[in-house]
């Protein structure tokens, strides 16, 4: 199971900029992406804020915009 979330949509530039940041911190297997265009829910919660990490063991998350110390941060 993934340890982390990746919250963004198709074709979002700033969703590829923070997949490559946490790349430098995570694994490729660490990461589940979850497109928020098909669910209402997640699109009422993000929207606006895409691309946001989540950690998925206690929900903690960080918003767009972010740097690597960041996830470094929500990584520890």
């Amino acid at each position: 199971m993934a340890k982390y979330i990746l919250y963004f949509t198709q074709g979002c530039h700033l969703c590829e900029q923070a997949h490559e940041l946490a790349l430098q911190v995570l694994s490729a297997n660490d990461i589940a992406h979850v497109d928020i265009v098909d669910d209402k829910e997640l699109m009422d919660a993000y929207q606006t804020s895409i691309p946001v990490i989540k950690r998925t063991r206690d929900g903690q998350a960080i918003y767009w915009p972010f740097e690597l110390e960041q996830i470094q941060q929500l990584v520890e």
